[in-house]
């Protein structure tokens, strides 16, 4: 009786371990089916409609496009500005601007460079002659002889936050590299002492040393921009540290603004509204004193540029505008940041007539009031930003000097060569008799210049020997109308 009791309950316990037992064996059968089902199902959506390779061919359609017209570059040569003399060589990346051999870079990947060697994609490596150099936007022009050149496409189009874009070139001497990324920002300023006119494209695509004068390029495989600076944790660079995820390229808009001038003349005719700007969240203690500035500081509240000195008789004079306006757009610019106001002004031709948006303040009905003026810009003269230079050249002798072309050489009877010719000479003057007229200037301590710009903007940055305690001169490398090339001792304090 006690055995037919037991029986049931082991009946029902061996049922219990087969259940254990084979429960989990089943829901994995299940649930390898269902895995195997839904692999099944995605290989055949992955064969008959694929987004992502539609997004891989178009972005090897995009390398397709572009690539051709990505040039790698060199640059080596020895210049007083650079540690006593000693050698340098640069490595950067450049790209095709037309079918005449005319390539595009940055200025400091080729500046007081001796000999340019460039690598075409096809792998030739030809030299490339230095046509032109614009110090105050960092972009340089080029010429290569070379055959079957593919110019890269150009578009002139403000990228959007957000759009997608491609970096070339040639990072780590990685050659004819290519990234992607979307644009971070647009209108930055970065602070660059090497730059004068900053208004960046900021971008994530991964840019490093090698990358400088490469191309940015949107979806359509158009070039946007040109790769110029990486901001690390060290600080905003050019062409020095490692990518930390900000890159600045300069926008189409500017290169070709400066580079077709540069073709043409070998200079850049810059516009010159005659005012000067501001953070407005800089305005400071003792400018409080103000009431205009106070009442900027404590009612505006929003991105734009205080002006805080108007040069008297400059178009913006003319125009109407005040110390204490606050510029928020030019041109249908947007201005963000205070060094986009001389980029943009910079970046336009003299005679162009450019309209500015001011928020100006109104201290009796305690409020701001927009407004608008039309400005019609004048030529920008190298000498207002080097006044005291320009005295002590003109004292010592040089009274009249020009960018070398081959019309001022050519009333002057000389041949022409790149640099700064002395049209005038002060009669009795330290240089009477040793530099006469039709002298060029073509190099300041070793570093050779190519225009007036370039020759102001180069002493101003340092381009000189200092001689004890408060001492400085130039030495200026000058051809003189015999062919007699010399080297010059200028003091400048």
């Amino acid at each position: 009786m006690k055995v037919q009791t037991l029986l049931p309950a082991a009946v029902v316990g061996i049922a219990a371990v087969l259940v254990i037992i084979a429960t989990p064996r089943a829901v994995r059968s299940l649930t390898q089916a269902r895995v195997e089902a839904e692999l099944v199902a995605a290989k055949g959506r992955l064969s008959r409609s694929n987004a992502l390779e539609e997004l891989n061919q178009a972005t090897r359609d995009i390398a397709s496009v572009v690539e051709p017209s990505v040039l790698s570059l060199s640059a080596e040569g020895s210049q007083a500005g650079r540690g006593g003399g000693r050698p340098f060589l640069n490595t950067g990346s450049a790209w095709v601007y037309d079918v005449y051999g005319h390539i595009v870079t940055n200025g400091h990947v080729v500046d007081g460079a001796d000999r340019i060697d460039v690598q075409l994609h096809s792998g030739q490596i030809v030299q490339a002659q230095l046509i032109g150099l614009d110090l105050k936007t960092d972009i340089a022009v080029l010429r290569i002889d070379a055959d079957e050149l593919i110019p890269a496409q150009r578009s002139i189009d403000i990228p959007t936050q957000g759009d997608m874009v491609f970096a070339f070139g040639s990072p780590f001497d990685f050659r004819f590299s290519m990234s992607a990324g979307i644009v971070s920002g647009v209108g930055r300023s970065a602070g660059l002492s090497d730059v004068d006119y900053e208004n960046f494209i900021q971008v994530d695509a991964a840019i490093n040393p090698g990358n400088s004068g490469g191309p940015l390029t949107d979806i359509y495989g158009r070039v946007i921009g040109m790769n110029t600076a990486i901001a690390t944790g060290r600080g905003s660079t050019l062409g020095q540290g490692q990518f930390g995820g900000i890159g600045l390229a300069i926008p189409m808009d500017i290169i070709e603004f400066v580079v077709e001038q540069l073709i043409a003349t070998g200079e850049v005719a810059k516009g010159f509204s005659g005012v000067a700007v501001q953070p407005v969240n800089s305005i400071l203690a003792p400018q409080m004193r103000d009431p205009v500035f106070r009442f900027v500081a404590e009612h505006f509240n929003a991105d734009g540029a205080v002006v805080t000195r108007i040069t008297p008789g400059s178009p913006a004079e003319r125009a109407g505008l005040k110390v204490g306006d606050v510029i928020t757009v030019i041109d249908g610019v947007r201005i963000i940041e205070a060094d986009n106001v001389p980029s943009v002004i910079g970046t336009r031709k003299p005679g162009q007539t450019i309209e500015f948006q001011v928020w100006r303040p109104q201290l009796e009905q305690g409020r701001g009031e927009e407004m608008k003026f039309a400005v019609e810009l004048i030529k920008r003269d190298p000498q207002m930003e080097a006044v005291d230079i320009a005295d002590i050249l003109r004292n010592y002798g040089f009274a009249k000097l020009a960018t070398s072309t081959q019309e001022s050489c050519g009333s002057l009877g000389v041949p022409h060569r790149r640099g700064v010719i002395v049209q005038e000479v002060t009669p009795e003057s330290k240089l009477d008799g040793i530099v006469p007229a039709g002298s060029i200037i073509v190099a300041i301590g070793g570093q050779s210049i190519g225009n007036i710009e370039e020759f102001y903007v180069r002493l101003g940055r340092g381009a000189v020997t200092r001689r004890g305690i408060g001492r400085t001169s130039a030495i200026l490398t000058i051809a003189l109308p015999s062919g007699t090339l010399g080297d010059f001792d200028i003091p400048l304090r």
